[in-house]
């Protein structure tokens, strides 16, 4: 197992991303430091994007720049001092943008299902932060060129509130109270089968799969605390409608502990199964999203509706 005592990155890459370190345990000894770093990264990481860091030394073994080919031993202390990211040219569209708040310091947005967060490979427009960029004409280097104000994110194919700051202060403040894990996130989800519970927890550990590096799974190794509680809502016989609150925030959270329960989400792509039940991306809606104001600290809660499409799959199985 790796030891990991990471101040790099969070959920959106924002939180101390200065330095992330690790102590490499035995299993891992005689592994490329490439490869090793690619596996270990919370984020989609390229090999080559790590190579092009190890290149420019921002990559140490116990204090010493190395090679990409560099075979570790137990015991290495592995550094990443990311380095920061350089000007991109951000397109502002004329996104329309459903804004449950706005101030001079922070914007909560409902996002619709099928908009990306943020620009990434694949993605170079259309995304939230291209809508943003176009609504508030004053997000330009916070957080990140490629991702300015963004704080937090959700999937995809979930549609819910997400807030974004408006100022470096705001950020850092916002970014703070994610990393406590004192933000209020609950989301409504419509699962597979039907819970034994009407309330429990899930506390299990996610790492990158093994198998596939872009998906995520219960795992013991290269992982991290993860916690999801959640109440019964509806149920439906074969499906159960959920109330899911994040105690943390990793990638993929609530869809892997849910498929690790063995209630997978409704229509989920790739941790669920369609069971006959058939809808656009997982049924995962962030419903209600809560946060101390940065400037004024005053505690602030949001609610956002079930999207038409969460609603109509709600109409077909109560009327079955």
């Amino acid at each position: 197992m790796i030891v990991q005592n990471n101040a790099g990155v969070d959920a959106a890459g924002a939180e101390d991303r200065d330095v992330s370190e690790w102590t490499v345990a035995g299993e891992n000894a005689r592994e490329r430091i490439d490869k090793y770093i690619t596996e270990s990264w919370e984020e989609d990481i390229s090999r080559s994007q790590v190579q092009q860091w190890i290149s420019g030394g921002y990559i140490t073994v116990n204090g010493a720049a190395v090679k990409a080919n560099y075979k570790l031993s137990e015991g290495d202390v592995v550094a990443v001092t990311v380095p920061e990211p350089e000007a991109t040219e951000l397109l502002a569209e004329n996104i329309p943008l459903e804004v449950a708040y706005e101030d001079s310091d922070v914007i909560v947005v409902n996002k619709p299902r099928g908009m990306v967060v943020h620009p990434a490979a694949g993605h170079p427009s259309g995304t939230l932060v291209n809508a943003l960029m176009y609504h508030c004409h004053d997000l330009a280097g916070i957080g990140g060129e490629i991702r300015p104000g963004i704080v937090h994110r959700i999937d995809k194919d979930t549609s819910g509130l997400i807030m974004a700051a408006k100022n470096d202060a705001s950020h850092i403040s916002l970014a703070a109270q994610l990393k406590e894990h004192s933000v209020t996130r609950r989301y409504i989800a419509i699962v597979h089968g039907n819970l034994s519970h009407d309330q429990g927890t899930v506390d299990a550990p996610i790492g990158r799969d093994p198998h596939d590096r872009k998906l995520y799974t219960v795992t013991e190794k290269n992982s991290k605390r993860s916690v999801t509680h959640f109440t019964v809502l509806e149920r439906f016989g074969d499906t159960t409608m959920l109330e899911l609150q994040l105690e943390t925030g990793r990638t993929h959270q609530i869809r892997v502990h849910m498929k690790f329960i063995g209630h997978p989400l409704v229509g989920d792509p790739v941790y669920g199964r369609s069971k006959g039940i058939t809808m656009n991306g997982q049924a995962l809606h962030a419903a209600v999203l809560g946060f101390v104001h940065p400037s004024s600290g005053e505690y602030m809660e949001f609610s956002a509706p079930l999207p038409g499409d969460m609603e109509e799959l709600l109409f077909r199985l109560r009327s079955r």
